[in-house]
């Protein structure tokens, strides 16, 4: 998924092929399983920071009314080129800032996945996104969110990773800079054309929140019924466990 302050000019059109890896389908049962725990039921659901749509396609294709937002107008365009075949309503898409998310009108719940939120790099700007996010769920809609851990960004300092499809090709270094609690991906992105080689270079960053700062994060957007979960497990975290899921909910009698 792709977030605010950062471009996606050269991951984009390979986003899809370097992510197969990831199993959309176990993702979408976690949140149906959490949307089913619910008091109230989820109809409409909001994909913040959507990238290419493939969550967004997928929930619609199991009968929810989507919308999309992302920042990147890249991965939008690669969102706005997929087609929902004869089941369910396509997906809304929206280029936004999750900090300055404006929608049309209310959602039953909001999801914004694999480590979206670490991407928010600024305390006041993902305070403000929460307070967005409670400000267009109806009154007790649900927030699911996941992390990765401070101790998983900590442990990629210094790492080189690879991932590679037939037309493209990207190396990225990892670097933890411990005072600002921000790791920085520095990513090289090959893409052939014909018989040659273009390459670009892109910058990402995610920060590592603790559990308890987010939690005061959404405590004060006015949040309540604060969970934590395991990496897609209905059950508290353990120790170890690389990523974290959240949800909160919107108090049922608020109007606002």
């Amino acid at each position: 998924m792709s977030h605010w302050d950062e471009t996606y000019d050269a991951l984009a059109g390979c986003y899809d092929a370097m992510t197969q890896d990831v199993n959309y389908p176990a993702w979408a049962d976690f949140l149906e399983k959490l949307f089913a725990r619910q008091p109230r039921p989820v109809h409409t659901v909001l994909d913040l920071a959507c990238g290419t749509g493939t969550m967004s396609f997928l929930l619609a294709r199991r009968g929810y009314e989507m919308i999309g937002v992302d920042f990147s107008p890249e991965m939008l365009a690669v969102a706005a080129e997929k087609t929902l075949e004869d089941v369910g309503e396509p997906p809304i898409f929206l280029c936004q800032a999750m900090e300055d998310l404006d929608l049309y009108g209310t959602v039953d719940a909001c999801v914004c996945l694999l480590d979206s939120v670490n991407h928010v790099t600024r305390a006041d700007k993902l305070q403000k996104a929460f307070q967005r996010v409670r400000l267009f769920l109806e009154p007790g809609g649900l927030f699911v969110f996941d992390v990765h851990t401070p101790a998983h960004l900590q442990g990629l300092d210094g790492g080189i990773f690879l991932d590679e499809t037939e037309d493209a090709y990207c190396v990225w270094r990892t670097d933890y800079d411990p005072r600002r609690k921000i790791c920085t991906y520095g990513m090289d992105v090959f893409h052939r054309q014909g018989g040659l080689w273009r390459r670009e270079e892109e910058v990402h960053e995610e920060r590592a929140y603790t559990p308890e700062e987010l939690t005061a994060y959404l405590t004060r957007a006015g949040f309540v019924d604060i969970r934590q979960y395991g990496d897609r497990k209905l059950r508290p975290p353990r120790d170890g466990e690389e990523r974290l899921f959240f949800t909160a909910r919107k108090p049922a009698e608020s109007w606002k």
